[in-house]
């Protein structure tokens, strides 16, 4: 394997398109970074939920919000509101959704999250 690997989310290895979203996947020898594009209206509860079939999101996101605003409702109650520029750790055990009309774009750099969001659980 060379010292120096390059890839883009324009051509991604992996491409999932839940409802209003896409989720770009690049494997990167066995770590996976993935970009998330979210329309304005995309909520996790209507988006992913009918695909995992879990109450409320059960991945850990670690990633950095590069436009867009996102508004996070933890199960314990605590919510926040993510702007742009913003680096984030999301625990499982949430919903979120997009604020306002622009789509939100965000980088996530937990591999095992990349690897399984939006596909059904076992």
């Amino acid at each position: 394997m060379s010292a120096i690997m390059s890839k883009r989310f324009d051509e991604p290895d992996e491409l999932r398109a839940p409802p209003m979203a896409n989720v770009a996947i690049v494997d990167l020898a066995g770590t996976k970074v993935a970009r998330f594009r979210l329309e304005p209206g995309w909520r996790w509860s209507d988006s992913v939920k009918p695909i995992v079939g879990t109450d409320t999101c059960q991945v850990h996101h670690l990633g950095v919000l590069v436009s867009g605003r996102m508004h996070v409702l933890a199960a314990d109650g605590s919510e926040a509101e993510v702007g742009p520029g913003a680096c984030y750790v999301i625990e499982p055990g949430h919903d979120a959704w997009v604020v306002g009309d622009e789509p939100l774009v965000a980088y996530e750099f937990d591999s095992r999250a990349a690897a399984t969001y939006a596909t059904p659980t076992s």
